[in-house]
């Protein structure tokens, strides 16, 4: 009978990946979207507001939790060295990141991977409180191992609600506008906003960042425009998109009431648009969502549009705008010397 070595057999973890961080820091901005992005790919990730339940003992579950899980990702963040928990949570998983069977990855985050290594500059700051305590030998050990692990180094561009609104950010980062127009029930959302204020882009990052939670979707984009067509075609495409492409005799909107739908209208501009498209609550299924984005408010009104996000108040400053042109043109904060009048003229032309 032939025999099996202990190493040649795989263990089976509970999860897949263990998100260490502070929460005060980044738990509603690059973590939740981290998170977003890891569990709409179906891994099971521990995350501890999703997995620790009221009553349970938090430190016993942390400890069982990073030893049942297969990789770690470690957001470091300017203050998590101020958190004794979190460096205890680091020590037991770098405790574990030396067993073959667990990897660590680190996420410096607006933080300087050689100020983890050697607790200086901010994070000094935030470790000076645990100096002389029982467990600071261990937690130093523990930053500097982690430093000292292959990663990846992310700056914060600006803060998570601006960058919401700013090109190749929005995605990643969309900030509480996703949250809140995120709905747990049957409903309609609607943005208003000036031409050429990212209303478009802002409703494709809220698609993108929650349609994982529907059975079905679709984005008609530019309706106003594209009804010149025909609403028929509109219609066709909504439930085309629903259906996945299936042929579509029946032409009834209120075929989608069985399915739980993400259903996104961009730039609707006339009433009965927006009643041939999204007429009825009848239509669709308990947890479906409808967001429509329109620069007139009165489309919206009629139609029970149970939240209205003004996207001009999402707007950046001249000051932030011209922050983040530099930022990508000349890597800094501001216009390199002589630079700052035709910055001026590409930012606000």
């Amino acid at each position: 009978m032939e025999s099996t070595s202990a190493s040649s057999v795989q263990k089976s973890f509970q999860y897949d990946v263990f998100l260490s961080f502070r929460g005060e820091d980044t738990r509603k901005t690059f973590v939740g979207h981290l998170y977003h992005a890891i569990h709409c790919r179906g891994i099971n990730t521990y995350k501890d507001d999703e997995k620790i339940k009221k009553g349970e003992v938090i430190s016993k579950e942390l400890i069982a939790s990073i030893q049942d899980s297969r990789f770690y990702i470690i957001v470091f963040s300017k203050d998590y060295a101020y958190s004794s928990w979190c460096l205890d949570e680091l020590a037991k998983i770098i405790e574990c990141q030396r067993l073959t069977e667990h990897t660590a990855y680190p996420v410096f985050y607006d933080v300087e991977p050689t100020h983890v290594r050697h607790q200086s500059g901010a994070v000094e700051e935030a470790f000076k409180k645990h100096v002389g305590k029982e467990g600071a030998v261990r937690w130093r050990g523990a930053l500097n191992e982690a430093a000292g692990l292959a990663g990846l180094e992310l700056k914060n561009t600006l803060n998570g609600k601006r960058s919401a609104v700013c090109g190749p950010h929005l995605q990643a980062s969309a900030g509480e506008e996703m949250d809140q127009m995120s709905a747990v029930c049957k409903e309609k959302r609607g943005s208003r906003g000036l031409k050429g204020v990212w209303k478009t882009t802002l409703a494709k990052a809220v698609f993108d960042h929650i349609s994982c939670q529907f059975e079905s979707k679709s984005f008609v984009e530019s309706v106003s425009k594209r009804s010149s067509f025909g609403l028929k075609k509109l219609q066709k495409q909504i439930l085309k998109d629903v259906f996945s492409g299936q042929c579509i005799d029946n032409m009834e909107m209120k075929r989608m009431r069985n399915t739980k739908v993400l259903v996104v209208l961009d730039d609707v501009d006339d009433i009965e648009l927006l009643e041939a498209l999204a007429g009825s609550p009848n239509w669709f299924k308990p947890g479906s969502k409808i967001i429509i984005t329109t620069r007139n408010e009165q489309v919206l009104k009629p139609h029970q549009v149970k939240l209205i996000h003004d996207v001009n108040q999402l707007l950046l400053s001249n000051d932030e705008a011209i922050c983040l042109f530099s930022r990508y043109a000349f890597g800094g904060e501001i216009p390199i010397r002589y630079y700052e009048e035709l910055s001026s003229q590409v930012v606000f032309p």
